[in-house]
């Protein structure tokens, strides 16, 4: 039996953070004892792994540059003697790989969840450097792969393993209430938006979008799920717009599954993503989507069978697209059903679970350790 730990900045519900919960506790209790570490804080997804007995300890980082936090995170690896170490994100990403060094862990692997467009030249010799010391970086997606292979990681150490989305079916909610519950009518088509409100989501763009629709289509209606550091920018904007009837800022939600039921299309105008998490659950969900396309975003959606993929920056194409499929139900509900067939056959968290358990064991079995 394998001894894994997950290490991770949070426990908020975001897309690495919902695939680490789903990996920890999906592993076989057979082959694999998993703790996992949040660096900075904790969150709601701590319940998740509670419940799934897998224990969860704190490091606490709180400086930028935090030698407390490396030597705690090194001292728990040393004492509970793990086998392999996995880490999520950039912040643990450098703190899980510099310990998992210094505490001499057998396996230690990376996963990289996005095209990260954001990372300048210091953030990228960071990784290639500490590169190194990792057995395999794994990507969600072949676009987050190849950027990484373009970035100076050696094709060798990079592997792919898509994300999943879990068995759960949509809330038995009733779309006419949830949409009473925001002053909304009833029966208006509701479009919904999930994620953080940061440059790359392209919300701009789709607040222009919907300055278009709203002179032909103003019965339209736009939930906003997400906060971030554009947010009063865009409410701003929207305001600018005169939009406030049509577009409704939620802020962070903890009821996004009932959301996406009671919505009638998801939209992700991002401009760089990595294998986007909300995608698959609308596509569970048969929701139809309409996206931008972004590296790693093409790989999910299905354009003309799933749902509308768009250039980047081009809000009109965003809106035509909109209204193509909220227009066309009958299109729309051939959409829904297609992307929960793609889901199921391609992105179960079953399937994901058993890749990486494979590769743990497989790296594993290369360091000499018994599985």
């Amino acid at each position: 039996m394998l001894n894994v730990l997950q290490v991770i900045p949070t426990l908020d519900r975001s897309g690495a953070e919902k695939q680490m919960v789903l990996l920890a506790a999906g592993l076989p209790r057979d082959r694999f004892r998993v703790e996992v570490a949040a660096l900075t804080r904790l969150g709601p997804l701590e319940a998740d792994l509670r419940g799934a007995g897998i224990p969860v300890t704190l490091i606490g980082k709180r400086l930028k540059v935090d030698p407390v936090a490396l030597n705690r995170l090194t001292g728990l690896m040393r004492e509970r003697r793990f086998d392999v170490v996995q880490t999520w994100i950039f912040a643990a990403n450098v703190y899980g790989r510099i310990a998992a060094h210094r505490a001499r862990v057998p396996v230690i692997l990376t996963a990289e969840m996005a095209v990260d467009l954001w990372k300048g030249r210091g953030q990228l010799r960071i990784d290639r450097s500490l590169s190194r010391w990792t057995d395999r970086i794994v990507g969600n997606s072949n676009a987050v792969v190849d950027f990484y292979a373009n970035a100076g990681i050696p094709r060798e150490r990079l592997t792919c393993i898509p994300s999943g989305i879990g068995d759960e079916e949509p809330p038995p909610v009733d779309p006419a209430t949830i949409r009473r519950s925001f002053q909304l009518d009833p029966g208006c088509p509701l479009v919904l938006f999930v994620g953080r409100l940061a440059p790359q989501k392209g919300v701009k763009d789709l607040i222009a979008a919907f300055d278009l629709l709203q002179h032909i289509r103003p019965d339209y209606r736009l939930l906003i799920a997400g906060d971030g550091p554009l947010r009063a920018d865009l409410d701003d904007l929207a305001s600018a717009f005169r939009l406030n009837p049509m577009v409704r800022f939620l802020g962070h939600r903890d009821d996004v599954p009932s959301l996406l039921a009671a919505a009638d299309l998801l939209v992700l105008p991002s401009y760089y993503e990595g294998l986007p998490n909300v995608v698959l659950e609308a596509m569970r969900f048969r929701k139809p989507v309409v996206a931008t396309s972004a590296p790693g975003t093409t790989e999910v959606v299905a354009d003309g069978q799933t749902g509308i993929l768009v250039p980047m920056h081009q809000p009109t194409a965003l809106a035509q697209a909109i209204r193509v499929v909220l227009d066309d139900r009958e299109m729309s509900a051939r959409y829904g059903e297609a992307g929960r067939a793609r889901a199921e056959a391609e992105f179960r968290a079953t399937t994901m679970v058993e890749r990486f358990a494979s590769l743990y064991e497989e790296l594993a079995k290369g360091k000499g350790l018994a599985v």
